[in-house]
């Protein structure tokens, strides 16, 4: 148990100690944790839910949910749910650098705004962001959750969805759960035929951009737009 390690080797005294920074990932999670499980102390259920599936590490607190934490011993409904708000804790944190939201003329401030909520969904989630004639964001709203393959967007629920917020331009965003945002062919094709719908209606398509893992890809700076 904790309270039988020495102190340098004990979370709470080690971060009272040295500091927050100086303590692991695992310790970190202990301290959140408070308790382990019967014959466990935190610190090793700490690390069997880190390494749950894998070496994700900290990345599992955002890709396994509660229900899949419950499936591990000395983990139950109470601990599951904390680690699920520290997961959501996490995401809001990320965006407390943008108070009154990114700049939507820079495409790197935009993924940067978005990326946390979006690099860890293991399927593909389409959103739209509608913005005024100053290119001021009037509301976003996810446009389709698919498969970890493939995504479809629809034009048509797209420009009706913009037409009553009345945007002036709008703003695709998606992730790509493997993590390289490198655009597909099937991305380019999709963004052209918006591109060009866009036009017909006078609502202007300003960018896609593709949330890869800590990396993006902006359709407008490859030239694609």
């Amino acid at each position: 148990m904790i309270r039988e390690l020495p102190n340098t080797e004990r979370p709470y005294e080690k971060c009272e100690e040295k500091g927050a920074a100086s303590l692991s990932d695992a310790e970190l999670l202990a301290v959140i944790l408070r308790s382990g499980s019967k014959g466990e102390s935190a610190l090793s259920l700490a690390n069997r839910i880190l390494y749950k599936e894998g070496n994700n590490g900290l990345l599992n607190l955002h890709q396994v949910g509660p229900e899949k934490l419950m499936e591990l011993r000395g983990v139950g409904r109470v601990k599951a749910i904390q680690l699920a708000c520290l997961s959501e804790i996490s995401k809001r944190m990320s965006r407390l650098r943008f108070p009154e939201g990114p700049s939507f003329s820079s495409p790197k401030l935009i993924a940067t705004y978005y990326m946390e909520t979006m690099r860890h969904e293991k399927q593909e989630h389409v959103k739209l962001l509608m913005l005024n004639s100053k290119s001021r964001l009037l509301g976003e709203t996810t446009m389709f959750k698919g498969s970890v393959n493939s995504s479809v967007v629809n034009p048509r629920e797209l420009f009706i969805e913009a037409l009553q917020r009345n945007a002036v331009f709008i703003i695709l965003l998606h992730n790509h759960p493997s993590g390289d945002p490198t655009p597909s062919k099937e991305d380019i094709m999709t963004t052209i035929r918006i591109k060009e719908a866009g036009a017909l209606v006078g609502v202007e398509l300003l960018d896609h951009i593709i949330i890869g893992d800590c990396s993006y890809s902006s359709l407008r700076e490859m030239g694609q737009l």
